[in-house]
């Protein structure tokens, strides 16, 4: 999901940018210095794993990739706020070091894998949670991959490297991500089952089982 430059026009890639910053203005204020000691050494494992697996892209038509993106995971685990951070850092790392999407885009890039996924991905898995956890941490890397995906294509679809071809990008990355979401979200519910057996200590607070999952 990684976009190059050059393929969103600067003045949509000034505005994202933009926002992006705003947003985890709100974010960083919001968690202060208020980061226990349990969430502290938390951030840097999930900031680690996500970096790793956000490393392995496979192409897709448009101009993107596809890969396990891990924002409703980080959001999970470390909340929404500390979770669009934590994504945004590793974003921001891989295009200033990997040269892992575009430097003027970077902003972009942010906002559809940081901000989008990760407080989508939040929603979706507060509101299916009291369903089952498991089906929750899925549901929420499906549909926030995916999220994030649309409004990358959006992008895409409102800039003149792509003829302004609106409902063509929609349509790619929008049933691509459909369908490779599956995976995050597979991905994504099996990994958090592990950590909420091995460490339920980990568990988002206010968040009780009702239905028992599988």
């Amino acid at each position: 999901m990684h976009i190059p430059d050059g393929y969103i026009d600067l003045p949509l890639a000034l505005l994202f940018g933009v926002l992006s910053a705003g947003v985890l203005s709100l974010a960083a204020r919001r968690v202060g210095g208020d980061i226990s000691q349990q969430r502290a050494p938390l951030l840097g494992v999930v900031a680690a794993g996500v970096f790793a697996a956000q490393m392995l892209n496979w192409p897709i038509p448009g101009g993107t990739s596809a890969h396990f993106v891990g924002g409703a995971f980080a959001a999970i685990l470390l909340g929404p706020h500390l979770g669009a951070l934590c994504v945004a850092t590793v974003v921001a790392i891989q295009a200033l070091v990997f040269g892992d999407g575009g430097l003027v885009v970077l902003g972009a890039n942010v906002f559809n894998m940081a901000i989008v996924e990760v407080y989508v991905g939040y929603a979706v898995y507060r509101l299916v949670a009291p369903y089952g956890e498991f089906r929750a941490a899925f549901a929420a890397g499906w549909l926030g991959i995916t999220a994030g995906a649309l409004t990358a294509a959006l992008q895409l679809g409102l800039s003149s490297a792509f003829q302004y071809q609106l409902l063509t990008t929609l349509a790619i990355m929008g049933v691509g991500h459909l369908l490779l979401g599956l995976v995050e979200g597979a991905i994504t519910a099996v990994v958090y089952r592990y950590l909420a057996r091995a460490r339920p200590d980990l568990r988002p607070a206010g968040v009780t089982e009702v239905t028992p999952d599988a």
